[in-house]
């Protein structure tokens, strides 16, 4: 049997090539930073019964809680050309990081860790893919598969998170246009 997946695809765009070939996974990018799959995507993979395979779990780094106004980034960083993330609106999305770090602290885990365990938590054909070069961010990412969040917990998470509007736009305009959305 040959399986294939695509990547940011619309709920649209899924349900075609579902038609002509199973879809195996869906790559998108999926966060407490970015719920739009919510909407239309999500509830389609779980009706076709396609896994979903979330990249930027952490807000491209955002939801660790270390980047903050005050970060600089290397001058070819591609957070640099992304609206979401300047000093303005890192500045207005730290409620975000602030609500999964009270979260963390109540939970004895890391943001990063409550970030990556709600989506481990939401779908069981979820499976995260956070990128790193560290040691260290691995053996931390890998700690969230400890973190046992309830569905009451990740009701709470979702509900405080829902109150704040994240500000800036997930990518530029001419990269926003590439993913159809």
């Amino acid at each position: 049997m040959k399986h294939f997946g695509l990547s940011e695809a619309s709920a649209l765009t899924i349900r075609k090539a579902h038609a002509v070939q199973p879809v195996a996974a869906l790559q998108s990018e999926y966060s407490l930073f970015w719920r739009e799959p919510e909407q239309t995507v999500m509830p389609t993979l779980e009706e076709l019964g396609i896994g979903f395979v979330p990249f930027s779990p952490l807000g491209k780094g955002f939801l660790t809680g270390k980047i903050d106004a005050n970060t600089k980034f290397e001058s070819t960083d591609f957070r640099n050309s992304v609206p979401r993330f300047s000093e303005e609106n890192r500045r207005a999305n730290q409620a975000l990081v602030d609500v999964i770090s009270s979260f963390a602290a109540k939970h004895g885990a890391t943001p990063a860790q409550i970030a990556l365990a709600w989506l481990l938590a939401k779908k069981p054909w979820i499976v995260p893919i956070p990128g790193t070069t560290k040691l260290s961010r691995l053996e931390e990412n890998l700690g969230a598969a400890q973190v046992k969040l309830t569905a009451d917990d990740v009701r709470s998470l979702e509900e405080s998170s829902s109150k704040i509007k994240i500000e800036g736009a997930r990518y530029p305009e001419a990269h926003q246009k590439l993913v159809g959305r």
